[in-house]
Order: C-alpha cells, then sequence, then structure tokens
C-alpha cells in the first residue's frame, strides 16, 4: 500500500520566518502578520488543501549573534518583530474543522503548572487539534531576558527537558481521572473530589503540589512536536516525541536520521511507527518548469544576504561576519563553524547565505506539479520520512500554489488523501485514540 504523504505548512508569528527578505517581494503579505485575517485567511487556504497541521515556529530572544548586535536581523525583520503563536490559534479554529496547530513552546520561558493550563485550553478550544512541539531554547539574548546570564549547557537543557516533561505528564495524564466530571445538576455536583489528584513532584529542577487546573481535554496530553538533530536531542525525541522534525539537503543525510531515530525509539521501548517524520521543504511551482524556475529567480533577487547571515549565525551562535563572503566553509579556522556549515562542501559563507534566502535552508524543490510530485515521492520512497514541513516563501502565494497545482497531481497519484478524516490530531495521525500510546512514557502517569 502506498503511504500517504503528511503535510504541515512551516510559518512563525512573525515578518520574515527563514526566507530573508522575501517580505520585499510585490505580492507578499508578510506585513500583515499581526492582523487575524492574514491567519484565517491561511488557514482556510491550508484546509481547502486538506494539509494535516500549521506549524508555528517561535523563539523567544533576537539574532544578535552577527557582528555583535541585533541590528541586521532588525533592519532585514529576520524572526523580529514576533508575535505569540499561541495567541492566533483559537482565531484560526472558529473558521476551520479539521486543520491541526503544532505551536512551538521552550520550556525554559514558563513553569510547568501555567504551560499545562495553556496547552489544555487549546486543546479544548480546538476539540483535541493541537501539538506542541518541545524546544530547549538556543540564545542567550532569551535567556538574559530572563535575568539569566546566558543560556545553560546544550546537554543539561535536555536533562531539564526531560524532567519537565514527567511534570507535564502527571498534570495532564495523572491528575484528573476519565470519570471524574459528574456534571450533576440535582445532586450539584461537577466533579468528584476523589477522582481529582494532588500532582507532587519533587526534582531535581522542579518541585510542584498541585491540581492540574483544567478538567480533561481531548488529547490530554497533545501530539508532541520535537526537532533535536543532536545525540542528546535525537535520544529525548526517541522517548518522548510522536512526531520528529529532521532537516537534511540529500535523501541519503534524511535517511540516516530517520533510521536512527526509529532504532533509537525502538530502543526505548517503543515502536517505530511511533514516531512520525517530517522533512523540512520548500516548494516553488509554477505550471511548467521554465516558469517555475523564472519565479525562483525573481524570488531570488529580494533576498537580503545580511538577515539570512543573522538567522545563521544566531542558529550556530559563530559570528559569521568576521569571515569574508567569499571564504569557503572547510576554509575557515573555526572548528566550530565548520561543524555548522558542513553542508557547504566548497561553496562559501556568501554563497550559503544566497542559499538560506529562498526557503532558509529548506531542501527548495522547483518546477511542474509533476517535477515536483517525483522528487516528494523519491524523498517518501528512499527517506522513509512521513511527511514534510513546508517552508514558506512568498506568502500567501506559496501555498496558494501549493493547493492548486500540486495537491491534485499528489491525489491522482495515491500519494494524497482526499478528504479528512474524523477526530483529534492524535486520532488523523496515527489512526487510532485520542491519547497518547500505552508505550509512550506519558502513559505511566495515568490513574485507573
Amino acid at each position: 500500500m502506498t503511504k500517504q504523504i503528511l503535510l504541515n505548512a512551516f510559518a512563525m508569528n512573525c515578518m520574515a520566518h527563514q526566507s530573508a527578505g522575501l517580505w520585499r517581494h510585490p505580492r507578499d503579505r508578510s506585513r500583515e502578520y499581526y492582523r487575524l485575517d492574514y491567519w484565517l485567511d491561511l488557514a482556510r487556504t491550508l484546509e481547502r488543501g486538506l494539509f494535516d497541521g500549521l506549524f508555528l515556529a517561535d523563539v523567544t530572544g533576537v539574532y544578535d549573534v552577527y557582528k555583535g548586535s541585533p541590528a541586521a536581523a532588525l533592519r532585514s525583520g529576520m524572526q523580529v518583530p514576533t508575535n505569540d503563536p499561541f495567541s492566533i490559534v483559537p482565531a484560526m479554529a472558529t473558521v476551520t474543522e479539521h486543520l491541526s496547530f503544532g505551536i512551538t513552546g521552550s520550556i525554559p520561558y514558563e513553569p510547568p503548572y501555567a504551560f499545562a493550563r495553556r496547552m489544555s485550553t487549546l486543546d479544548h478550544l480546538t476539540q483535541g487539534r493541537v501539538a506542541w512541539n518541545v524546544v530547549t531554547g538556543y540564545l542567550d539574548s532569551a535567556a538574559k531576558g530572563l535575568g539569566q546570564t546566558q543560556q545553560t549547557a546544550h546537554d543539561t537543557r535536555y536533562d531539564i527537558a526531560d524532567e519537565y516533561m514527567q511534570v507535564m505528564y502527571k498534570l495532564w495524564e495523572g491528575s484528573w481521572q476519565d470519570d471524574a466530571v459528574v456534571y450533576d445538576k440535582d445532586q450539584g455536583v461537577f466533579a468528584d473530589p476523589d477522582k481529582v489528584h494532588e500532582v507532587t513532584h519533587d526534582g531535581d529542577y522542579f518541585q510542584l503540589q498541585a491540581l492540574h487546573l483544567c478538567e480533561p481535554s481531548p488529547q490530554r496530553s497533545p501530539v508532541i512536536f520535537q526537532a533535536g538533530s543532536s545525540v542528546k536531542g535525537q535520544a529525548f525525541a526517541a522517548r518522548h516525541a510522536e512526531c520528529v522534525f529532521i532537516a537534511s539537503n540529500q535523501v541519503s543525510g534524511a535517511a540516516g536520521m530517520v533510521q536512527s531515530l526509529r532504532q533509537q525509539a525502538k530502543a526505548a521501548g517503543r515502536q517505530p511507527e511511533d514516531l512520525k517524520i517530517f522533512a523540512l521543504l520548500g516548494v516553488v511551482l509554477d505550471d511548467t518548469d521554465a516558469l517555475a524556475a523564472a519565479k525562483f529567480a525573481d524570488y531570488q533577487q529580494y533576498g537580503l544576504v545580511d538577515g539570512a547571515l543573522a538567522l545563521m549565525s544566531g542558529w550556530s551562535g559563530i559570528d559569521l561576519g568576521q569571515f569574508g563572503l567569499q571564504d569557503k566553509a572547510e576554509d575557515l579556522s573555526s572548528q566550530a563553524l565548520q561543524s555548522a556549515l558542513k553542508g557547504l562542501g566548497r561553496r562559501s559563507v556568501g554563497e550559503w547565505a544566497e542559499f538560506l534566502m529562498v526557503g532558509g535552508g529548506a531542501t527548495v524543490l522547483t518546477g511542474a506539479p509533476a517535477t515536483v510530485a517525483d522528487e516528494m515521492q523519491r524523498w517518501i520512497t528512499e527517506a522513509d520520512v512521513d511527511g514534510f514541513n513546508v517552508a514558506y516563501t512568498v506568502m500567501p502565494e506559496c501555498f496558494e500554489d501549493f493547493v492548486r497545482l500540486l495537491v491534485p497531481e499528489l491525489q491522482n497519484r495515491g500519494l494524497y488523501k482526499s478528504s479528512y478524516s474524523a477526530g483529534s490530531m492524535r486520532q488523523k495521525l496515527f489512526g487510532r485514540g485520542d491519547r497518547l500510546g500505552p508505550t509512550h512514557p506519558a502513559a505511566s502517569f495515568r490513574r485507573l
């Protein structure tokens, strides 16, 4: 049986997410990011195209590594200003019935007790159509905004994240029993106090003694996304994630990541199919290959080099402003920089910036629908990914083109659904119940 492709649109509640400078294109509407109608229109388009979800990235802090200043990020609008991603979800849920919403929430920046309520509220309001993309943070500017001097060490952040997840599972899965809500008007009883339990946690990083504030939501725990690529990050994903977001510009590299993740999931006592793996993808479409190539070239001329390098400097933690645009990655003295840019080969820092400007480092497929569908099918077959997070270029044109041109081609090949199935996000993705499965660590915190 042919595997059907899963699709998320990849966006952020900001001026420029990853394609540096494309907000300057005359057909781009990104300047309207702070208006509800911008997001409602996008949600309607994605639901018309049967997208599984809208994956909302987020970052706390600004990109100030490049040339030691946030100036380049501010000039180019590179992920600053950025608004809260959670606030726009309920509005989009009102104009859709099936589209799900994956929202990035950074563990260091909100206490688990408050965050558990926030996610349960969204799960209620969307009728079970939410996911949480778990991130541990990476910008020192974010840590400084919270009164710290710098980010906690990388591996320690994942130790903190492991404990944070335990607290979340206790609140979501172990505080309210399934039948705790009685709603007996005659007896005047809303909830049975004997079936609502205080959660206690006394760990290395978190202490808690409280009831979860929300009654059980459709999914209890939201669908868990994770995008860690380090050894520690992959191990965390294998234990906790249901959906994993990977970035690789080569099918062979993606295949290696997928195989490693599925093997680690199995070693953690889960099944390889418990993970749905999404690769980062950009798409530039038109009726013919030639027209699509011309559209891509048109997009390129609006890119901003400094914005792209500000983004890459923030990702890598290394100031690319200290190098010339002609310097080759393997010739640079910084070993850390060589690691961060190892995919460059013989290309220069300037060429890397150009690569980031359209698609933000995603694999960008350019062509007619048949051409793009061929390559997507190859990724599904050879890399064993389950689907794609589709990065935007010019908004909302790129998603409108995708729905108008590519969706019918994928459907004709039997690679994409022709209608939505009923149920929560978890039911749609995995074809099972609303709750996390019995092999997931959250299951151990449930009260029978």
